[in-house]
């Protein structure tokens, strides 16, 4: 495999005002280049993912079907670069002969290089006809379809497609369909290495881009909005040339709130605040790069004049949050389920005296990516379906929670620490992809304030 695209991410060139060199962004592809990168990582996957996958699962034949703007969540990470968007009915066929993967397209045309168009028109004038020929050929154990009670993205199957193709099959083949979805959740959440290689650059891109844009150059007192904050990280990432899967969210808890800020819903956040002198500015935010995603959390103070650090009340409350982070992936074990992780993690939360709520999700190839869910915000007591599905290696979680702790330099008030980081489980360890916020950032006063 080419590694041209590794040395141009390593080799920045991109810079965001005047950071330091630590904080550099990670050289952004032209969009041929991503292009490049985006199929050498998809025929990898195919070739070498896909098969162990099926054999885990012991599936022998996995027929994905969608049509043109109504594409199966799937079969979309499966087209190549060019492609955005399924052709006509676009139907894509992987068996399991033993000693390969045979990979087909029901088209008049290749899907990319690996899936090889096989539809003669001549021969079969139906495109169901050309499907049952393949199966009818090769006669499998298992057809694998993508319908799901419990995951979305692996219930792609529209029911006009599922109905064509059960009306088509012949009929002893029937009792051997199945649903796909082990499979497709292990197809959208494992990670392979060279998927690795990257992601920490990614997660990087994401964490200098929330600095820059909540840096005392960007942050006015008194004038800064929280909605400026989030039209600006649009605006950053729309320049830069990548995407986000979610317009950001920023919000702000500050000494005279009482607890009304903390006992907000979820859903309920105000679209607007003003940014004050002495407040703590929460930032949610995700960015969208060589089809991979993330979603991070992180705090920043906006020191009063004459500060030159947060009070100590909201540094231990930072302090509490980094430590449910800690006791979360403490408990991440290969076949444990997202449940019993949540459990174990929440009644040592409560043991060690700590306020806290988890609500981690996976991440890949979609931001609430398929996998096993721990805990949702209004979901403590486990989540049904998704919760129930184990943990494998080498796939990777936004470790996203809240601990709450009383600030003695507010009045008493209950601050929430909400953290979001990106990171992976390799089936030994969990390991962020790029470090972790350790500790409240701070917004000095602008320079033009401060008579510099």
């Amino acid at each position: 495999m080419k590694r041209r695209y590794l040395l141009l991410l390593l080799m920045g060139g991109i810079f965001l005002g005047q950071l330091p060199a630590q904080d550099r962004l990670p050289g952004i592809l032209s969009v041929r280049e991503q292009a490049r990168v985006i199929d050498e990582l998809l025929e990898d996957r195919l070739e070498n993912l896909l098969p162990q996958l099926m054999r885990r699962e012991h599936i022998d034949m996995w027929v994905l079907i969608a049509r043109e703007y109504n594409e199966d969540p799937v079969l979309k990470t499966m087209l190549p670069s060019t492609w955005l968007a399924a052709r006509r009915r676009t139907i894509m066929v992987f068996f399991d002969n033993g000693q390969e993967v045979e990979k087909i397209a029901i088209a008049r045309y290749d899907v990319g290089k690996l899936l090889k168009g096989a539809w003669d028109l001549d021969v079969y004038p139906d495109q169901w006809e050309a499907l049952m020929s393949i199966i009818e050929e090769r006669r499998p154990r298992k057809i694998a379809l993508n319908y799901s009670i419990d995951y979305g993205l692996a219930d792609g199957l529209a029911k006009t497609e599922y109905e064509a193709f059960m009306r088509n099959l012949p009929e002893q083949y029937r009792e051997r369909v199945t649903s796909a979805d082990r499979l497709a959740i292990g197809w959208l959440e494992t990670r392979t290495q060279r998927e690795l290689q990257l992601y920490g650059h990614i997660a990087r891109l994401g964490h200098i881009i929330l600095r820059e844009s909540l840096s005392e150059q960007a942050i006015h007192p008194g004038i800064t909005t929280t909605d400026d904050v989030c039209w600006a990280l649009r605006q950053k990432v729309a320049d830069l040339g990548l995407d986000t899967w979610f317009h950001p969210s920023v919000s702000v808890q500050r000494a005279d709130m009482g607890n009304n800020e903390f006992l907000r819903s979820f859903s309920r956040r105000p679209e607007q605040d003003l940014i004050r002198y002495g407040d703590l500015v929460h930032v949610d935010f995700g960015i969208t790069y060589l089809r991979l995603n993330t979603d991070q959390q992180q705090h920043f103070y906006v020191l009063k004049p004459g500060e030159s650090e947060p009070p100590e009340g909201l540094q231990k409350a930072f302090e509490n949050g980094n430590r449910v982070q800690d006791i979360l992936t403490s408990h991440f074990k290969a076949g444990r389920t997202g449940n019993e992780i949540l459990k174990l993690a929440l009644e040592q939360a409560k043991a060690e005296g700590l306020n806290a709520a988890i609500y981690t999700h996976p991440i890949g190839l979609h931001g609430h990516a398929a996998g096993p869910a721990i805990g949702m915000w209004d979901k403590q007591g486990g989540v049904k379906g998704t919760g129930d599905y184990p943990l494998f290696p080498n796939t990777a979680y936004s470790i996203e929670l809240f601990a709450a702790t009383e600030v003695p330099e507010w009045g008493g008030k209950l601050v929430r620490i909400m953290l979001e980081e990106d990171g992976v489980f390799t089936g030994d360890r969990f390991y962020y992809l790029d470090g972790r916020q350790q500790s409240l950032f701070v917004i000095p006063e602008p320079r033009q304030n401060m008579g510099q």
